[in-house]
C-alpha cells in the first residue's frame, strides 16, 4: 500500500484549498493542469489529468514526408502505367 502524506490545509471562502508543495512535486502537479474531482464516500479525490494523448501527438510528424502524398503518387503511376498497358494491347 502506497505511503499517506497527510496535510491539513484550509478551505478559503472561494473554496480554494492550496496542496502543500512536497504533494505537488511529488505528483507533478504544474500550474494550469486540470484535475478531476470526484467524490467517493464523503471524501474529495483530486486526480491530476494528464495530457490527452492524441493531443500529446498532435503535429509529432510535422517535417515527415506526406503519406497521403506518397499514396496520391503511386496511385499515379499506377493509373500510367495502366493506361500504357490499353494503349499498346
Amino acid at each position: 500500500m502506497a505511503a499517506s502524506h497527510r496535510k491539513t490545509v484550509t478551505v478559503s471562502s472561494k473554496g480554494w484549498v492550496v496542496i502543500p508543495s512536497p504533494l505537488r512535486r511529488k505528483i507533478d502537479l504544474r500550474p494550469g493542469m486540470k484535475m478531476h474531482v470526484e467524490e467517493i464516500e464523503g471524501r474529495i479525490i483530486l486526480t491530476p489529468q494528464r495530457e490527452d494523448p492524441v493531443d500529446a501527438l498532435f503535429g509529432c510528424l510535422a517535417g515527415e514526408e506526406s503519406l497521403t502524398g506518397i499514396l496520391l503518387e503511386e496511385k499515379r503511376r499506377e493509373k500510367a502505367h495502366d493506361e500504357s498497358k490499353y494503349r499498346s494491347g
